[in-house]
């Protein structure tokens, strides 16, 4: 080539980080929102089932340890202790010498191995509340304990925590309650929904301090996605709770199956309390798009908002490319934005259907965006081979990295993906790269898998913006 290498400009996503620790005790407290949930235990509407009525307005009535109770344990010594000592059968979860600095960082899970010994007989079951302790058996906090899964708890408070807000203290329901509705009055203080925003996430996981729940509202429908053993068990408090938002009319529950039979459940024969609608309308950032709710995840990448509207930004006059476009997220924005041209590349045919339609929906000119069914691999090698480049190149892959296990041969087909993707970008072009494997960014590879990449492919690279995703 001869002379210094023009670099590419690198945006790196890496969706499944969060700006919000998951027990962080600085919080900023936020504008509450207008109007949030009913009260747990409140009158439930006819089309809450009368099983879920009748549970909820029973735990509000008998809670064993209602606000007052709690609130005087706490003031008195160690507070998840002292209210510890007043559950019969409280298992006490105590880690490895340590083991308590990884909390550090606002991390919920107990890794089975950072488990040193489990005090208590019966032994816990799945599901249930346990205390969780250092090494010298002093209490940490409190969460969620699973036998089977390689998350032996899943930390829903600390110690100070409880000791601040005493109300939650070992009551799920409670923390449940105040968990969903501080999530509402976090989005209505970020002016979510809009005028030109009805599709975006309410919950997202560890950033909402529910480690294993998902739920994006698609317009009046929200779509529960559940990773986690807890979040089946108590599947019933959290679509009432769900159900009292603002606008929601519709829930679709959505499980994962794989991944709850890593948590130690079956749930083939599982009965469906959900939305009889196959698809929902919404629109995003002013861009309106059918999403199908039988489809990919929750049936729509909300995680995704804040980049889509990034890439509008980033795309007039641009050839840009949209590598596994799903239903067309990434590259209808950048239409909108003004790109000269933008393709579109991905392998389901029923997504590209709704891409197709949602160029119709949105008035563009089908001259100026196209989607390609096919192969993202071949594609990008077809287009080496003919020498054919774009300003802007958008790279979404699937989960790679469902497991941890898997983190090696993961690394190494996004390795071998972002290379092909580096060198279809014109010099001093844009790649805006993803992952939405947890494994890979939780483990602090993906940046290094993009420096391999990009020496894979011959390039310099300059990472010019890290895009954070927070709701």
């Amino acid at each position: 080539m001869g002379g210094a290498r023009k670099r590419a400009h690198v945006a790196v996503t890496a969706r499944k980080i969060s700006i919000r620790k998951y027990l962080g005790t600085g919080q900023r407290k936020l504008k509450p929102a207008m109007l949030g949930l009913r009260a747990c235990g409140g009158t439930a509407p006819a089309s809450v089932p009368a099983l879920v009525r009748a549970r909820l307005a029973l735990r509000a009535s008998s809670t064993a340890y209602d606000a007052a109770t709690v609130a005087a344990a706490c003031s008195a010594s160690s507070s998840l202790e002292k209210l510890a000592a007043e559950r019969k059968g409280l298992a006490k979860v105590v880690l490895k010498k340590g083991k308590t600095q990884i909390f550090g960082d606002g991390s919920p899970m107990v890794y089975s191995g950072a488990v040193d010994r489990i005090i208590g007989r019966p032994p816990p079951k799945s599901g249930d509340i346990v205390l969780v302790a250092d090494g010298t058996e002093k209490s940490i906090g409190w969460g969620l304990y699973n036998s089977v899964s390689m998350f032996c708890v899943r930390l829903m408070q600390l110690e100070e925590e409880a000791r601040r807000d005493p109300t939650c203290a070992l009551n799920m329901e409670r923390l449940l309650k105040a968990r969903i509705s501080s999530a509402v009055d976090l989005r209505r203080s970020l002016g979510l929904p809009s005028a030109n925003t009805n599709a975006y996430r309410l919950i997202n996981s560890e950033g909402d301090r529910l480690s294993g729940l998902i739920v994006d509202i698609f317009a009046d429908v929200a779509v529960i996605a559940s990773s986690a053993a807890w979040v089946e068990k108590y599947r019933e408090e959290i679509q009432f709770l769900v159900s009292k938002v603002n606008g929601i009319n519709h829930i679709k529950w959505r499980p994962s199956a794989d991944i709850l039979k890593e948590e130690g459940l079956d749930i083939s024969e599982q009965n469906e309390y959900a939305s009889s609608r196959s698809t929902v309308k919404v629109m995003e950032n002013g861009i309106v798009y059918i999403v199908s709710l039988e489809g990919q995840k929750t049936g729509f990448y909300a995680d995704q908002r804040e980049n889509r509207h990034f890439v509008s930004l980033l795309s007039k006059d641009q050839r840009v490319l949209d590598i596994f476009c799903y239903s067309g997220g990434f590259a209808l924005h950048a239409a909108k934005g003004g790109a000269d041209n933008v393709i579109g590349i991905d392998s389901s045919g029923s997504a590209l259907d709704l891409a197709n339609e949602n160029i119709i929906l949105n008035e563009l000119n089908p001259g100026r965006i196209s989607f390609v069914k096919g192969d993202a691999t071949a594609f990008m090698k077809g287009a080496i081979s003919k020498n054919e480049l774009w300003d802007l190149v958008i790279l979404d892959p699937p989960k790679l990295a469902p497991q941890k296990k898997v983190l090696q041969s993961a690394s190494g087909m996004y390795r071998s993906l972002n290379a092909l993707a580096m060198q279809v970008v014109k010099p001093g072009g844009l790649l805006m790269t993803c992952s939405c494997s947890g494994a890979m960014t939780q483990s602090g590879m993906f940046l290094k898998t993009i420096q391999g990449a990009a020496s894979m492919a011959g390039k310099k690279v300059t990472r010019r913006k890290s895009v954070l995703h927070t709701s």
